[in-house]
């Protein structure tokens, strides 16, 4: 799929409430993962001067990273789910004919966003079950279950982008990874 050097990166190819509600998703990706990472990389970097230069550490830093890796991670889901980047083990769907394949991206796609969703539903149990304990991290003081809030909110625009490509599955002629990404390899990449 050819992209326009104008194009805007976070346009959608649905059409539209889908098509916004998309454009958000993807615009929330990209912020969320660029802020993580950033935070991440300031906090470390940080720390380390600290350490070296002022003879301490900071007490906060083991938890912040492992508060943004837990966004990072589930923010990053979802954009991969966007690009068409996650694991497929598609020996035997390579092999269908293109009229088989279709329905079952169809199917596959529909099957990931209901699993999804289940995994958004039993994280917000799990979360509640942690905020009932009351636990707090020791050196932040924020009670423990927000650091798990990205866990449902990850798994839910997860299940929103396969269900995306569930739909532009349904309604396009070619085959679609995402609703970005057509089915197929690139020049570079080899199909073993």
């Amino acid at each position: 799929m050819e992209v326009s050097e104008n194009r805007d990166p976070h346009a959608s190819s649905l059409p539209g409430v889908l098509g916004i509600v998309d454009s958000v998703i993807s615009r929330l990706e990209s912020i969320l993962l660029a802020a993580g990472v950033l935070l991440m990389a300031l906090n470390t970097v940080a720390n380390v001067v600290g350490r070296f230069l002022l003879q301490h550490s900071l007490f906060f830093t083991e938890e912040l990273n492992r508060i943004l890796i837990i966004l990072i991670t589930f923010a990053g889901i979802s954009y991969a789910a966007r690009q068409g980047r996650h694991i497929r083990m598609s020996a035997l769907y390579d092999a269908l004919p293109p009229a088989v394949r279709k329905p079952l991206m169809v199917l596959i796609a529909a099957v990931t966003a209901a699993a999804m969703f289940a995994l958004c539903y039993f994280s917000i149990g799990y979360i509640s079950k942690v905020a009932n304990s009351g636990r707090v991290l020791p050196a932040l003081q924020v009670p423990v279950y927000w650091i798990f809030l990205w866990v449902p909110v990850g798994f839910f625009m997860t299940g929103l982008q396969y269900g995306f490509t569930a739909i532009k599955n349904i309604v396009s002629h070619d085959i679609y990874l995402s609703t970005q990404v057509l089915e197929g390899y690139d020049d570079d990449e080899l199909e073993v």
